[in-house]
């Protein structure tokens, strides 16, 4: 990896993370209180602790989407240039079937094949990037779940070194795995299959429509799919004592218990409504630097 390839995915990642999140932050804050009734929830905010509440963990949430997505749009960035080297790797006006005579091992073919090689390099960003993410994760959780007036990100960092030190950080890492892993692998799995699809259908389309749209799909598809591991995994990292691993299946099993398959997807509703937006910001974020970076420099 040169350090021109560094540079781009990490300034495109950046640009691309805080447009997430100004843009999603909002209803990520209403998901997390639990509420049944996004809009009641909403306005119950707004009346108790401001407006501003609405955003309340967004600096923790930015920090932590740079540092996240800097890694996880990098690891799947090198992953593309070093498959693409393969001679499996097809561009995206060839046919996307994989080459048959270029390897024999029929798992290896399967894996670059040009629309099943996206979700298998996005569990590995998935994995890599959860490691990042999970300070940012649990402070930013515990951050929100606060209701008394000026407690903000840097006071839970204080108060969560002071009670359990450095290792609090790191709360509940197994069920960071556990979302991370199958969210990036649909998160850019899916962006990568409607981009081509996209550009194959509506090819006289304009690209950062493209993007946009499928940016935003990627983002509801990804959080349908990782919102039952999601839930446990806000309940155990929000608990002031948790441990580093072993509390998330217990959790899981809990919830699953008492409130049966629905209480998997509590939240579900502001969080598709907020995967939209936020992840259409994201993507067209990410493309748009990628292309400014390329003309400046390229």
């Amino acid at each position: 990896m040169s350090l021109f390839d560094i540079s781009r995915d990490v300034s495109s990642a950046t640009f691309g993370s805080f447009l997430c999140a100004y843009t999603g932050q909002p209803f990520d804050t209403v998901k997390i209180k639990q509420g049944t009734n996004p809009f009641a929830m909403t306005a119950q905010i707004v009346k108790q602790e401001g407006i501003s509440a609405l955003w309340k963990g967004v600096v923790p949430t930015g920090m932590g989407m740079v540092l996240e997505n800097a890694c996880a749009f990098a690891v799947n960035e090198q992953l593309k240039r070093f498959f693409k080297k393969g001679d499996n790797y097809n561009d995206d006006n060839k046919n996307p079937a994989p080459n048959q005579n270029s390897n024999p091992n029929t798992m290896m073919n399967l894996l670059q094949h040009k629309l099943v090689q996206p979700f298998f390099i996005g569990a590995i960003s998935g994995f890599t990037s959860a490691l990042v993410l999970i300070p940012s994760e649990v402070i930013k959780s515990r951050t929100q779940m606060e209701t008394k007036q000026g407690v903000g990100s840097w006071d839970i960092f204080k108060k969560m070194i002071k009670t359990g030190g450095a290792k609090t950080m790191f709360t509940g890492l197994d069920a960071q795995f556990a979302r991370d892993i199958p969210f990036y692998m649909v998160f850019f799995g899916s962006y990568d299959a409607l981009v081509y699809s996209g550009k194959q259908l509506f090819p006289n389309t304009n690209q950062e429509v493209v993007y946009f749209m499928s940016g935003g799909f990627a983002g509801m598809f990804s959080w349908a799919v990782a919102m039952p591991f999601d839930v446990p995994k806000t309940m155990v990292q929000t608990k002031w004592g948790g441990r580093v691993w072993g509390d998330y299946t217990p959790m899981f099993s809990k919830i699953l218990r008492e409130r049966g398959v629905r209480g998997l997807y509590a939240g579900l509703g502001p969080t598709l409504v907020r995967a939209f937006p936020a992840n259409a910001a994201l993507f067209l974020g990410v493309e748009m630097s990628k292309n400014w970076f390329d003309q400046l420099f390229g």
